[in-house]
Formats: C-alpha cells, sequence, structure tokens
C-alpha cells in the first residue's frame, strides 16, 4: 500500500484499499483497524471486508482464499476498478512451488502464481513476486512502518507453513525463495508457450457453437498428449466456469473416451460422440435446479432477454422442455447437448428456447467475461 500510494500520487491514479477480514483469530478485527488507519493517514479510501457464513467445512485455508478473492473482486467492481493489486511475495511463490512439487505438478503447476490474470474481468497483478519479505520488511522498517505477523503462519496444520519452514534449510543446496522464484518464471514462459500451441490447435480441431465445442477427433488425436489435456482442460473450464482444472487421472480417462468414441462427464460437462465428433456441453445434472430471472446470470455465463413477462424464469430446457419443442432438431446438435441449455419458462410451460431453434423474440448470449474461448486458453 505504501508503494502504491507513492506510484499513485506520481501518476496520478486513483487508489483504493481492502483489508479483508477473515474473522477466524480475535485479533483479526484490530488487524484490519490498524491497516485502516495506515490507509487513512496516506490519504487513500479503506474499507474492511467481512468473510461471513462460512460452514466450516473443506479445507480452511483454501476456503479462506477463495473468500478473499470473492470478496476484492466483488468490491472492485462496485468501485468501478480495472485492477487489484496483491502483496504476494518471491517466499510465498517458492512455497507454492515446493507444495506443487509434492504433488508431481507438471508445467502449469511448477509456473505457481502468475504475475497477472483476470478475475471475472478483473486484472489480479502480483507485482512484488520476485521481491523477498526480507526486501520488503528493510523497506518497512527504513520507512518507520510497523507490520503485523499473523500466527497461524506458526501453524503446522497447514502445508504452507510446513514449505515454509522446509524452505529455510534448504538452501545450503542452493534453494532459496529467489531460486524457486526463477524456476516459476521459467516454467511460466513454457506455459504460455503450450498455451499459444493450445490455441493454435483449438482453431484447427475445436468449433464454437452458441456455448458449446464441437471437437474433430481426428484432428484431436495428431496432437501431442500435453496438448490434448490442455484443450480438454480449457474446454471445461470455459463451458462449466470452474475455479480449479479438474485431476490430472480424470483427465486422462476422458481422452481415453474421446479415443474411443464414448460419452463420458467431467468437471459438470457432458462429452457426447457423433460420428467422428465429439460434443462438449454442460451436463444436464449440474445445473438442473439452477433458476435466474430473465436479465439475470443464469449458470454463470448466460443472460436471457426478451418481451417483458411478470413469471418468466430461466431453466435448463431439460426432458419436459424438449418434448414440447418441434424444431431441436434443426440445431444439427445431439439431443444431450441441446437438454442443457436455457430456456425461458413459464411454470411448466416452454416460452422460448432460443439455442434450440425456438427463439420466440427472445435472445441468449454468453456473459462478455465467458465469451472467448481462444481468450481462456491463454488465461489459464
Amino acid at each position: 500500500m505504501r508503494l502504491l500510494a507513492d506510484i499513485a500520487q506520481q501518476e496520478q491514479l486513483e487508489l483504493y484499499a481492502a483489508t479483508v477480514d477473515h474473522g477466524l483469530r480475535p485479533e483479526s478485527a484490530s488487524e484490519a483497524l490498524a491497516a485502516a488507519a495506515l490507509a487513512q493517514r496516506w490519504g487513500i479510501p479503506h474499507e474492511i471486508l467481512k468473510w461471513q457464513g462460512w460452514d466450516r467445512a473443506g479445507n480452511l485455508q483454501d476456503q479462506a482464499r477463495r473468500a478473499r478473492y470473492r470478496l476484492l473482486v466483488a468490491w472492485a467492481k462496485a468501485k468501478g476498478l480495472q485492477a487489484i493489486a496483491l502483496g504476494h511475495t518471491a517466499d510465498d511463490q517458492a512455497e507454492t512451488v515446493l507444495m506443487r512439487l509434492a504433488r508431481a505438478a507438471g508445467v502449469s503447476g511448477l509456473s505457481a502464481m502468475s504475475g497477472s490474470r483476470k478475475e471475472e474481468g478483473i486484472a489480479l497483478l502480483r507485482p512484488l513476486l520476485t521481491t523477498t519479505r526480507e526486501r520488503l520488511r528493510d523497506y518497512l522498517t527504513a520507512q518507520d512502518i510497523s507490520w503485523i505477523d499473523d500466527p497461524s503462519n506458526q501453524d503446522q496444520r497447514f502445508d504452507r507453513i510446513k514449505a515454509r519452514q522446509v524452505l529455510s534449510g534448504l538452501d545450503q543446496i542452493g534453494i532459496t525463495a529467489a531460486n524457486l522464484s526463477r524456476v516459476a518464471e521459467n516454467m511460466a514462459q513454457a506455459r504460455e508457450a503450450l498455451a499459444r500451441y493450445t490455441q493454435e490447435s483449438a482453431v484447427r480441431c475445436i468449433q464454437v457453437s452458441d456455448g458449446d465445442l464441437c471437437l474433430d477427433r481426428g484432428d484431436f488425436e495428431t496432437l501431442p498428449e500435453e496438448i490434448r489435456r490442455r484443450l480438454v482442460i480449457a474446454s471445461v473450464l470455459w463451458i462449466a466456469g470452474a475455479g480449479y482444472p479438474p485431476r490430472h487421472n480424470a483427465v486422462d480417462q476422458v481422452m481415453d473416451a474421446i479415443s474411443s468414441g464414448q460419452t463420458t462427464t467431467l468437471g459438470g460437462c457432458i462429452l457426447v460422440p457423433e460420428g467422428k465428433k465429439t460434443w462438449i456441453c454442460r451436463e444436464l445434472n449440474a445445473i438442473r435446479d439452477q433458476c435466474a430471472r430473465p436479465l439475470e446470470p443464469w449458470d454463470r455465463r448466460w443472460i436471457v432477454s426478451g418481451p417483458n413477462h411478470a413469471d418468466a424464469e430461466i431453466r435448463a430446457l431439460g426432458e419436459d422442455g424438449i418434448r414440447q419443442l418441434e424444431n431441436w432438431r434443426s440445431t444439427g446438435k445431439p439431443r444431450t447437448v441441446v437438454l442443457s441449455t436455457p430456456a425461458v419458462w413459464t411454470g411448466d410451460t416452454v416460452l422460448a428456447a432460443p439455442l434450440a431453434s425456438f427463439a420466440n423474440e427472445w435472445r441468449v448470449e454468453l456473459l462478455p467475461e465467458r465469451s472467448d474461448f481462444a481468450a481462456l486458453i491463454l488465461s489459464h
């Protein structure tokens, strides 16, 4: 925040700050107030964002991290901001590399955290990834600024803390935070090259069709295994909008199913063979209970608009809906693919299903941030 305050003043940029209070320790509220006091001293508008509603299920650190990004992105959108700067350091990067080594990660995993990426249209920037904690603390000391050490950073229950303590003993053989951070940079360059190849391959063997993907199995089989794997992962992430890629073994099983022309599912998607093609679309079971009003996002990717109708709601077409349509076959898509498309309902009656050849003055569009399949390949 101190560094950005100087830059914002020099470049005449608007700067805002937010602190996420996870509420997991009694001291967290006062620590957030301390950050707010610093922001006030430097003339930076500041807000405290509180994480509430955790059901204590799942991995604590992972759930807290997801909540942190969710709160920050929502805050940035409300402010009309285009970017959020995060304070991850070279030490954080090195710890991430170590943890992913333990999971036998590949190129993408070992590239660890990226210097920038998009989250719901907001740029997440990490300008300090090559700067160590020690250097930052020296800077703060020189500026006469104190800091707070989170006691959970000593909690051995967390893998990151184990990695942090192991890292402190590896410098004797040259494994330092700076070197591991450099490994991540090298892997990031390799990841970018693979992403470019994957994007070019997608243009050749995958056709985008109204939010679904149609894969040419012949062209797909000519690609190197790593590129095929990346295409499968990108397809699932684009259609289902999952935060994390599916597991390695699950992806391998899906690639086998594609090769043998079998129907299979992965990450909320279903892959349906048709002749020499395989369609990749949303799995009906994953969205069966989702409901939205017109002009509200449905399945976090579709916006449906049309005539004013007080009782209209958006649900998946499903079996009950497709039986009401006469011309759905004119879409040229398999029945299973059409079932998961958005439809406009009033009670048990389908008013419209624009992606199933029954527009009836209604329109369906992908959200802007979910519309570009090729862009997603590069961003992941």
